[in-house]
């Protein structure tokens, strides 16, 4: 196992541990530095910094992960040491979360004239308090039979090319890199590989402020990694990487420190953040 994972998920977006379950998770696993980058929140930062104290050879950086939209295709930007107490970026996430809320309705709706009968106040127990995702309308199919696993129900259903698949408001990626560099925040490009024209992407952002992309990701080849730590070095980019954690079994994802993300990683963004002046915590 790893002992840095700097992209993880919790109930504070669509993960299904809370904050302080994760922060202490990864704890158990040894993991050294850590990254809270819920979906579209910042609202589990502070519970997680709190538990994390009690953990000393622990470093949590804040983060945040925000989806944007481009034709046929998504880009998510990291928000290394984004101000998770600004007001006005929290009114921001929210409205995107809200349409989360609105989109997830729609998906349920579309299973329901597919034969797939969920109920949508099952797929808000799920969510529990945290904003309701994709992963909280599979797991309430899983429940109810229609799918061997989390994977099949993205896979045939909810995933971008599925039956019962539904966009939702966006902000482009030149966007999500404002105002990350907006609100005190390191942009950097999560997982590059899942959007078409990554490098053509990482050209135009890192003119617009982009300090990094994601090299260490879980699926990932030596050739793959290989070729994004060329394309880091090539434009001069901080790497970074995880397991993109939310707790949804090992079939779907890596489990917390299941990719080897190199400690330099962490490093590097610390030191960048520090030069920059950000606050870190």
């Amino acid at each position: 196992m790893g002992v840095v994972d700097l992209h993880v998920h919790s109930t504070a977006s669509d993960g299904k541990f809370s904050p302080e379950e994760v922060i202490c998770k990864a704890a158990h696993v040894g993991i050294r530095y850590l990254a809270l980058a819920d979906h579209d929140s910042v609202d589990g930062i502070l519970p997680a910094l709190k538990v994390a104290k009690s953990f000393p050879r622990m470093i949590l950086l804040p983060c945040v992960e925000i989806s944007t939209d481009v034709p046929e295709s998504e880009v998510h930007m990291l928000g290394f040491f984004i101000d998770y107490t600004d007001e006005n970026l929290k009114a921001t996430l929210k409205r995107f979360r809200e349409s989360r809320v609105n989109r997830a309705q729609k998906m349920v709706k579309k299973l329901g004239e597919l034969g797939v009968h969920v109920r949508w106040d099952r797929v808000k127990e799920i969510a529990g308090g945290g904003a309701v995702g994709r992963p909280h309308v599979a797991e309430a199919m899983l429940e109810k039979g229609y799918v061997k696993n989390m994977r099949e129900a993205f896979q045939k259903y909810i995933g971008r090319e599925g039956p019962a698949y539904v966009e939702r408001e966006k902000m482009t990626p030149v966007e999500a890199v404002g105002e990350v560099l907006k609100y005190g925040g390191l942009p950097v490009l999560a997982h590059p590989l899942s959007t078409k024209g990554a490098e053509a992407w990482v050209t135009e952002l890192k003119m617009m402020g982009l300090a990094g992309i994601e090299v260490y990701c879980n699926s990932y080849t030596f050739e793959d990694m290989k070729a994004l730590l060329g394309l880091a070095t090539k434009y001069d980019l901080l790497t970074s990487g995880g397991s993109d954690f939310h707790g949804l079994g090992t079939e779907i994802e890596a489990p917390l420190g299941g990719v080897n993300v190199p400690v330099e990683c962490a490093e590097r963004l610390i030191a960048t953040a520090k030069a920059r002046g950000l606050r870190l915590t």
